[in-house]
């Protein structure tokens, strides 16, 4: 079925093609991304737009030992399956299968994880450094998207890489959204030129010739100067200033001309950037027609490029966020909207659309968009700065330091809370009750439903002093008639009865207490004395009164979606710590492990955070009553 990559298990198989050979290859390869993500869906887009960069990165570089490194992930499938992973790509995102980001454990190809963005140039320098001093003459490439390169992370490793005189080529990935658009023959001829091994070699005699002294000094300084000014027009000038040679841009499209440039550039040494240009979803027309759609498509055809789309039971929580957050702005001109590039996963694109001069997406900048929230609530605006909660851990210094610390009222939304599915370890919400619950002032929240995610949202507006974070999962909610609902403030730190019991309570946090309610309600339709259950809504500050009503308790049964040390299992533990006659406390949560890639259903089952689970706990502990 396909002719040149059935044949194609490591690199060395690769190496054995010819040049010409290689077109059809990326063909292929770009044929069974598509094949394989139509029926188990992933990162379509950024991966059809580097298979050439890929094909031509392992053709030239000596991998394993050579080291590429990857900034985030999504633009590496290609790379997986041409490093002995083919046909178990065909589980890419799979609890059988692999992680759909470089993960080291996976394979000697992947040389660091990356889940996050703007780690690659940090992460390849350490790679360099190191070869410098052990003396292997490993190469060291980092492969950055124009979005990551928004990153401050991004920019510390560039200043530092430059200053270092690092053997370390960077390839900036432009997929033609931002820095520039025009390739032409003068960014060509520079090209050639200025890769040439005859440039070179006569570049490198001449400054050996002059010597470290003045002479050396005053020329070099013209030929940079005069260089500078001719790679202005393509961006390179801010490059070159921070210690890069620049090249480029090329187009990152044309395998013969990424062979060409980077078969010189690995026999260069020091700092080199090669900026290149590609489309995202390369190669297929309807992905190259909407790329922000084509990110991640979910299912399709792969022939006509249908979107299989997902018919969802209830609105996802992101869409709730959207929808509440326009009401709150159209009820009150001091409410702005921050997030770091996650408008449309988070649901902040519809107050785009409403109101747009209220909207700001800072790009992928989370410390930043902490920070600026910090100062526009300074200022007297009404912030909601939304973050991934797996993303809001960069951002952990600002939110202590600049809103925490000058108790300013930031409305924090963490989407993505808890297990997120398919994504794994790099993406799940799991440490973020633990690690704000310690920060003094910082109000910590988690509905259990819509209804009560636009309360604690319309609530985070009479805030005066105090930072509000309010958590909530990835995917669909319960089903209420939220939009329905009327708006009202929820009084901090008070939680609410759910269920009446006795001998058993169950205290939850999140979604997750309904289902402990199902279980708790099982179990009474069972002939069983049901387990009083109570929606605690916030970890911090915690709702003393229902702790003193259920310490009367024989067993007390925390759940909660994220990890049981230091969470809610942690914070009644410690309530309770000093009574002689405290009740015995169970948790259920995350444990202390990292919890690989599957569905949520099952992530939560093997966390024993599903309904079934819970019954077959409860009912056990109320036969021993």
């Amino acid at each position: 079925m396909y002719e040149l990559l059935d044949k194609i298990d490591s690199p060395e198989d690769l190496k054995k093609l010819q040049l010409s050979q290689l077109p059809q290859l990326c063909e292929e390869v770009r044929r069974y991304i598509l094949e394989c993500c139509a029926v188990n869906p992933g990162h379509v887009g950024s991966s059809l737009g580097a298979v050439e960069l890929i094909v031509a990165l392992h053709y030239i570089y000596d991998t394993p030992a050579d080291k590429l490194v990857f900034d985030v992930g999504h633009q590496a499938y290609a790379h997986k399956i041409l490093t002995g992973r083919r046909e178990i790509f065909r589980q890419n995102r799979t609890l059988e299968g692999i992680s759909g980001f470089p993960k080291r454990d996976e394979s000697p190809y992947d040389a660091f994880g990356a889940g996050h963005s703007s780690t690659s140039i940090s992460a390849a320098l350490g790679f360099a450094e190191a070869a410098r001093m052990m003396g292997t003459g490993e190469k060291s490439v980092a492969i950055i998207g124009d979005g990551a390169l928004t990153g401050g992370l991004a920019w510390e490793g560039l200043n530092n890489a430059g200053s270092s005189k690092a053997d370390i080529l960077v390839i900036l990935n432009d997929n033609n959204i931002s820095i520039d658009k025009n390739i032409g023959g003068l960014h060509e001829y520079l090209l050639n030129v200025t890769t040439h091994p005859f440039y070179n070699r006569v570049k490198n005699k001449v400054w050996n010739t002059l010597g470290d002294g003045k002479a050396r000094d005053w020329v070099q300084k013209r030929v940079i100067d005069t260089k500078s000014n001719l790679v202005r027009s393509s961006g390179g000038a801010l490059f070159e200033s921070l210690g890069f040679r620049y090249f480029g841009p090329i187009d990152g499209n044309d395998i013969e001309q990424l062979i060409y440039t980077l078969e010189r550039l690995r026999n260069l040494h020091g700092p080199r950037l090669l900026h290149i240009h590609t489309r995202k979803g390369a190669g297929y027309a309807p992905a190259m027609a909407d790329p922000t759609v084509w990110h991640a498509p979910g299912k399709f055809n792969p022939e006509t490029g249908e979107r299989i789309r997902s018919v969802y039971p209830a609105d996802r929580y992101q869409d709730v966020f959207g929808k509440v957050l326009v009401e709150l702005a159209q009820k009150d001109e001091k409410v702005v909207g921050v997030t770091p590039a996650m408008a449309s996963g988070c649901g902040m694109n519809l107050l785009e659309k409403a109101v747009p001069e209220r909207f700001f997406d800072v790009g992928i900048e989370e410390e930043h968009a902490v920070t600026f929230s910090a100062g526009l609530a300074a200022a007297g605006m009404k912030p909601f700065c939304n973050i991934y909660s797996s993303f809001s851990q960069r951002a952990y210094d600002g939110i202590i330091h600049d809103v925490a610390l000058q108790h300013l009222p930031v409305v924090f939304c963490f989407d993505r809370a808890g297990l997120v599915g398919e994504d794994g370890p790099t993406h799940h919400g799991c440490f973020d009750l633990a690690a704000y619950r310690s920060i003094p002032g910082v109000i910590v929240s988690a509905p259990r439903n819509e209804i009560e995610l636009k309360r604690l949202m319309y609530t985070g507006l009479s805030l005066k002093d105090s930072p509000l974070i309010i958590r909530y999962p990835r995917g669909i909610g319960e089903g209420v008639a939220w939009q329905e609902a009327p708006y009202e403030e929820l009084p901090v730190g008070r939680g609410e009865k759910l269920l009446d019991g006795k001998d058993v309570a169950v205290l939850g946090l999140g979604p997750g207490v309904n289902r402990a309610l199902a279980a708790a309600l099982r179990c009474k339709e069972e002939g069983m004395q049901a387990p009083a259950v109570y929606d605690m809504r916030f970890l911090k500050p915690l709702d003393t009164d229902i702790l003193e009503e259920v310490s009367k308790f024989k067993v007390l049964v925390t759940i909660e979606d994220g990890t049981l040390k230091g969470g809610l299992y942690g914070a009644v533990s410690e309530y309770f710590a000093g009574s002689s006659d405290a009740p015995v406390i169970k948790g259920v949560g995350i444990p202390d492990s990292f919890i690989p890639q599957d569905t949520q259903k099952a992530q939560r089952a093997s966390c024993g955070m599903d309904e079934e689970s819970l019954y077959i706990l409860l009912a056990e502990l109320l036969k021993n009553m």
